[in-house]
């Protein structure tokens, strides 16, 4: 019999933000709050390029690039509010 690790169900913010659930996300938490604030303005810059760039790919009809970039802003979202 073999015992299988099973994580513990998320919370309701950590569905919407699965970041939250990283181990590593604690250690980005405890940094200096000017870190973190100057982190957080790179990944919402991030997030709005990678938001013009998905919309750039859409128009000119390449999808597969066009979710890569969604995915990237999504995501930079994300840390960047889980770093608030």
């Amino acid at each position: 019999m073999t015992l299988q690790w099973r994580p513990t169900a998320p919370t309701r913010a950590e569905r919407a933000n699965p970041v939250l659930q990283l181990p590593a996300l604690r250690a980005l938490q405890d940094l200096d709050p000017d870190i973190r604030s100057r982190l957080r303005t790179l990944l919402l810059d991030l997030q709005r390029d990678a938001r013009m760039r998905a919309h750039k790919c859409w128009v000119t009809h390449k999808p597969p690039m066009a979710a890569y970039w969604a995915a990237v802003g999504v995501y930079a979202g994300h840390l960047a509010k889980a770093l608030r």
